[in-house]
């Protein structure tokens, strides 16, 4: 419950919610670039774009053309900060939310 009511919160806040569409909106920019780059399907697409920018980077996709080399280059440049960002944002507010609670069950 707790989960649920920290995702409700987190959406409510205009800042929290613009972060989520910028890094909503990151992913779907290099899903869609990479599906007409490389030619891989929007689940592939989408799959490298996000182990890219959470830096997982399995190495089972990697661009095979200049262009998507090229754009890979720029989108970790400009993506991993975005993508860290709205983790670790969504982490501080989860924390805080949890010693808010147990502040007031003192």
């Amino acid at each position: 419950m707790i989960l649920f009511r920290t995702i409700k919160s987190f959406l409510q806040d205009k800042e929290y919610r613009d972060l989520l569409l910028t890094g909503m909106a990151i992913l779907i920019i290099g899903t869609l670039v990479y599906h007409e780059l490389e030619g891989w399907s929007y689940l592939d697409a989408f799959y490298f774009s996000f182990i890219t920018l959470t830096t997982i980077g399995y190495g089972d996709f990697a661009p095979q053309t200049e262009w998507g080399k090229i754009f890979t280059i720029l989108y970790i440049t400009i993506g991993v900060g975005i993508i860290l960002a709205f983790i670790n944002t969504l982490y501080l507010h989860y924390s805080d939310t949890i010693k808010k609670r147990k502040k007031k069950s003192e």
